[in-house]
């Protein structure tokens, strides 16, 4: 199977757990930022996760891969989750916070979606437009952003660490941890204690890499 994706996508991450920590041969292929006709070729539309099945059929809808990677074997291990309301009103709640902390740096890394200068240029022009501002002030603003967000993280009480429930994980995880992963691209950012052990333990366990090293 080949699962189609970019590296600073959380919605991309979820797929890649469950491959991660179910070791499933996936070959994981880095689309372009800009390249729009590929994806929509694939599944008539402009999104990513993308997946190749074994008979050449694609699939998209990052749960619906999600799950799909878990069960098609037969023998599923991401277990049930009990916080998605807490997770949809914590996000929800920090999402215009984390759009202006961490769309501005994806970008300065080299991260293989931005290979060609169409894909950087691409990017730039829809989330500047989106955000309503130019990267450049975003990130001249970071330490306010930093310090609102802050005590949200604080505040975060819902998760559990893999390691207090027999190193499994559950949907819960599948859904928040791609967001919090995306934050350690932002340098200055403290994570209180237990948000750091938990996106530590769950990167080893799927083998999707954190940000902390090229934090920008």
């Amino acid at each position: 199977m080949k699962l189609f994706i970019f590296d600073h996508c959380p919605f991309c991450m979820k797929a890649k757990m469950v491959a991660g920590i179910k070791k499933l041969s996936v070959e994981f292929i880095y689309i372009q930022n800009d390249d729009v006709d590929t994806r929509i070729e694939m599944v008539g539309a402009n999104m990513v996760p993308i997946l190749e099945k074994n008979d050449g059929n694609y699939m998209a809808e990052s749960l619906d891969i999600a799950k799909y990677l878990d069960e098609n074997d037969h023998y599923p291990v991401i277990e049930q989750g009990t916080c998605a309301d807490d997770i949809s009103e914590w996000l929800s709640n920090v999402r215009p916070l984390f759009n202006k902390l961490t769309f501005p740096r994806w970008t300065q890394l080299y991260l293989p979606e931005f290979e060609r200068p169409e894909a950087v240029t691409w990017f730039t022009e829809k989330k500047e437009a989106f955000l309503e501002m130019s990267f450049k002030e975003a990130l001249a603003q970071s330490d306010e952003y930093i310090t609102e967000l802050r005590p949200l993280l604080v505040d975060v009480n819902f998760i559990t660490l893999p390691s207090e429930k027999g190193n499994k994980i559950t949907w819960d995880d599948i859904n928040f941890f791609p967001f919090l992963r995306n934050l350690t691209v932002v340098k200055g950012l403290d994570f209180p204690p237990h948000i750091k052990n938990y996106l530590d333990e769950i990167s080893k366990l799927t083998g999707v890499n954190l940000f902390f090293d090229v934090a920008v």
